[in-house]
């Protein structure tokens, strides 16, 4: 059980890391530091966008409207994290400190 909660902690750090790779790589782009027509950064923007799109596009549809501020990564994040902390400290720790390491 340790192994498959630790393994579940991992994926969901990674996809928050994919998340904030996704928004930082949106605001290069709606600034101009990268240019999105390059072949090369066109194929990671749009494999950041497959891995995120599916877990914001729900959000984004029950968020209302706040013209060009897009919130829903925020809102993704906390949820991310509101699954991480919970599974953190009621299972892994007590486990790992009643196993003496």
């Amino acid at each position: 059980m340790i192994i498959f909660l630790n393994f579940l902690v991992q994926v969901i750090q990674v996809y928050i890391f994919i998340v904030l790779a996704s928004v930082v790589f949106s605001w290069l782009i709606a600034f101009g530091v990268v240019n999105p027509y390059n072949p090369t950064v066109r194929s990671i923007y749009q494999a950041i966008n497959g891995l995120t799109e599916p877990a914001l596009r729900p959000i984004r549809r029950a968020l209302p409207d706040l013209g060009a501020v897009d919130i829903s990564p925020i809102v993704l994040l906390l949820v991310l994290m509101y699954l991480v902390v919970p599974i953190i400290t009621q299972f892994l720790i007590p486990q790992i400190a009643g196993s003496g390491l």
